[in-house]
């Protein structure tokens, strides 16, 4: 069977088919042609720039770099919170194949790092495109150099050297200086609730934050701004080269300079010891404080890279509470040390300060209060000295609580200072009012017999070291109410303190009467004299000791002996110097520090108190030329020989007092 074939009746038809198909064709090619022409001449020419710039940024990447962050110093240009080198090994997770094989072969180099395995998996997964992660920080230098000599076997892991904040005092600034940290999600989302947006800086893994105390407060002023490295990239995004032209330099914070002398504040924390309490010195002429410690302390350095959870726990859990600012956040009842507040709160209410109160041991309201001696008629003055509880519940009584509190506030209780910290307590000053507002048992009457106890210091006053400084700045300045300042400039900008100094609604002659009393606590037979000699001549100290009740007695024993540390009395002791002039004040409490505020408080205050003096150019240079035999032992022995008493008077020991201050 033969193939079906076409014909055509006329080759003229057979032409035209094809032709007509030619040009189909051919219009199509050319149509197509132009079209991939004028594409070409848009990209190459038109958008030439545009796919230039683009194709510069597929290139090179724009990674942020933190910013230095801005020193902190003394007032003596002492650097107290600065910055130092430390080498670190990072991860970039989208330059590494298998991350979990990749921190195995890290974990042989650098064992430790095992023990952060997740967290550094959490935190890696969490790191924007090839932002690297730090894994470890502060490595020595034989570990910095095995981590760069395998850099080859172990894909998007790399070694550096960056700035690492560091605290070369350790634990004597640590809860005034606070420290740096991680950025946590609670810091972002306190930033969004405010309805703000959080800047990127804070995303970066190497970026630290200021917690707590100054870094804290001035953390925007201390951050510094962000700089950035243009690198080279190749296609999976690894730097090959960095544009050294594109790069921008980081900005370091600024500096800020503060009152504290390092000298003091070491001095402060090293006489604590193992003991737990806090310690404040101010300079009365101008409201400075030249230190600010709290006991025992802890090293703010642990918590830059990330303090160990076993560590923090070691801190948070013990008794004597080392992570708490006992400076500002403590509040104890100042005991004696907040008699002359009574005596004041009395002589501007007519009360003579030549009048005498007679002594026999003990006080009658309702029941009896013991005094720790049997002091006989004794004047404002007189009382002070001996510390004498009779008088000065005599006075409480007849002038009552909201006398005693409006002098309280006059002086530096009951509030906070605006000195750039927070986390400060204001304590409590009560009164009448407050009782109204604060019933016990549903009663809001202030009942008489809570009055002898508010009248030596005890009840429910409470204070912290800060406003026991304030307190004796003020009575040793005796016309301003002096207030405090923490922050000397920032940036080379002068800081002036938060609220200015006001006239003291007082009679300077009666602050005179208080400050004569001070004086004789601490000369021969007052009740701080034996420890709070100076040994500096003619310059010497004025002072008040306190003692504190942990708890209710009963009939038993204050005496610490024997007794568990959380059982013994709060030993207070504030002072001034020199007693002549004025220049230097200090509050120091001593937490369970036992019976009589001359036994812990009065030795630590002097120690402290002879920095401060002895660094004091024009005082040193009084010393100095003066010439003097040291006084301590020459007047204990010439006290003895006269048969004068050198601390506290006898006690009487008939009948052990349930509520009872020295």
């Amino acid at each position: 069977m033969s193939e079906p074939s076409i014909f055509f009746s006329d080759v003229n038809e057979r032409q035209g088919s094809f032709l007509r198909r030619t040009f189909v064709f051919g219009g199509f090619s050319g149509l197509g042609i132009l079209a991939l022409v004028g594409r070409l001449a848009q990209l190459q020419i038109v958008q030439a720039q545009e796919y230039a710039t683009l194709s510069s940024q597929n290139q090179f990447n724009f990674r942020m770099v933190p910013p230095p962050r801005g020193v902190i110093k003394d007032r003596n240009g002492v650097v107290i919170a600065g910055n130092r080198p430390s080498f670190r090994v990072l991860v970039v997770r989208d330059e590494t194949k298998d991350l979990d094989q990749t921190l195995d072969l890290l974990g042989q180099l650098l064992p430790d790092t095992m023990d952060r395995r997740r967290a550094i998996i959490r935190e890696v997964n969490a790191a924007s495109k090839f932002n690297p992660v730090p894994v470890k920080s502060d490595l020595t230098w034989e570990e910095f150099a095995k981590v760069n000599q395998y850099a080859p076997e172990l894909p998007g892991v790399m070694a550096d050297m960056n700035e690492a904040r560091y605290y070369p005092f350790g634990g004597a600034f640590a809860h005034v200086i606070g420290y740096v940290a991680k950025v946590s999600d609670r810091d972002v989302q306190a930033i969004r609730d405010k309805g703000q947006q959080p800047p990127a800086l804070l995303f970066n893994p190497s970026f630290r934050i200021g917690r707590q105390g100054i870094e804290k407060a001035l953390d925007q002023d201390l951050r510094g701004q962000a700089g950035g490295n243009r690198v080279e990239v190749d296609a999976r995004g690894r730097v090959v080269a960095e544009d050294i032209g594109g790069s921008r330099p980081a900005v370091q914070g600024q500096e800020v300079i503060l009152t504290l002398d390092a000298d003091i504040q070491n001095r402060a924390l090293e006489v604590f010891g193992e003991e737990s309490g806090s310690c404040v010195v101010m300079d009365v002429r101008n409201g400075d404080i030249l230190a600010m410690v709290s006991s025992p302390s802890f090293d703010p350095n642990l918590f830059v890279s990330g303090i160990p959870s076993k560590a923090y726990r070691a801190l948070a859990d013990y008794e004597r509470r080392p992570l708490l600012d006992k400076a500002l956040g403590g509040t104890f009842a100042p005991g004696s040390t907040f008699k002359p507040v009574v005596g004041l709160a009395a002589m501007k209410r007519g009360w003579d300060p030549s009048r005498r109160v007679v002594c026999n041991g003990s006080f009658f309201l309702g029941r009896r209060f013991a005094c720790l001696g049997r002091h006989g008629a004794q004047d404002l003055r007189g009382a002070i000295k001996n510390s004498c509880n009779v008088y000065f519940m005599t006075i409480a009584t007849e002038f009552g609580p909201d006398a005693i509190a409006e002098t309280a506030r006059d002086l530096g209780f009951g509030q906070t200072f605006d000195i750039g910290l927070t986390g400060q307590k204001a304590g409590l000053v009560p009164d009448r009012e407050w009782r109204r507002r604060n019933p016990v048992r549903g009663d809001g009457k202030w009942y008489p017999g809570e009055t002898p106890s508010y009248g030596i210091g005890q009840g429910a006053l409470n204070v912290n070291a800060l406003q026991l400084a304030v307190y004796t700045s003020r009575i040793a300045n005796g016309r301003q109410a002096v207030m405090p300042r923490l922050i000397k400039s920032i940036g080379g900008v002068e800081q002036k303190a938060g609220t200015p100094f006001g006239e003291l609604p007082y009679d300077p002659q009666m602050l005179k009467v208080l400050r004569d009393g001070m004086e004789a606590v601490t000369d021969v037979g007052g009740t701080g004299f034996r420890n709070s000699q100076l040994g500096l001549g003619a310059v010497r100290m004025a002072g008040k000791t306190g003692t504190a009740q942990a708890q209710n007695y009963g009939a038993g024993s204050r005496k610490g002996a024997g007794r568990p540390w959380a059982q013994k009395d709060h030993n207070l002791f504030i002072a001034y110097a020199p007693t002549d002039n004025p220049r230097y004040a200090v509050s120091v409490i001593v937490q369970h520090g036992g019976l009589g505020g001359g036994t812990a408080g009065a030795p630590r205050a002097r120690e402290v108190m002879k920095v401060a003096l002895l660094k004091d150019p024009d005082i040193r240079a009084r010393i100095e030329h003066a010439g003097f035999e040291a006084p301590e032992d020459a007047g204990v022995r010439e006290a003895e020989a006269r048969g004068e008493p050198i601390d506290a008077p006898a006690v009487d020991v008939a009948a052990p007092p349930p509520e009872v201050t020295q």
